[in-house]
């Protein structure tokens, strides 16, 4: 037999303030009321966007990798290699080497994201695939 459609709820009504507050508070990254998938899709796009703005992340695997061997992420390497994301952009690059001699990091450039790190020790012995650019750091 055929299951019976359940009533169709009633919308409740919001004064024009009450809408201009929510728009606000979604516009600071808050959600008014109740959290639903839109409210969670629109705060994971807000976190990536920022992630983006920063400049450079780590994949867990790069940290990882880091750890690892080594390789201090510092303020001053992640500005270097912000940079050298920048300028490889500009060329129209998508995956890149950033090196300098102690250390390697594999970029996608589009997400601005370290995919794998090396030590010196590391990069002597191996042979980098599917990039599309290398860089120096500064």
């Amino acid at each position: 037999m055929a299951d019976r459609i359940s009533p169709i709820e009633r919308v409740q009504k919001i004064s024009p303030t009450e809408a201009v507050q929510g728009v606000k508070a979604a516009a600071r990254g808050q959600t008014p009321g109740r959290m639903d998938a839109a409210g969670q899709f629109g705060a994971l796009l807000r976190q990536e966007r920022a992630a983006q703005a920063e400049g450079v992340a780590f994949s867990k695997h790069a940290m990882a990798r880091a750890e690892e061997r080594g390789i201090e992420v510092t303020p001053a390497l992640m500005e270097q290699l912000t940079s050298s994301v920048e300028r490889a952009q500009a060329k129209g690059a998508t995956n890149i080497l950033a090196f300098d001699a102690t250390r390697a990091f594999i970029i996608n450039v589009p997400h601005g994201r370290v995919i794998t790190t090396m030590s010196q020790e590391e990069m002597q012995e191996n042979i980098f695939t599917n990039i599309d650019g290398a860089v120096l750091l500064k």
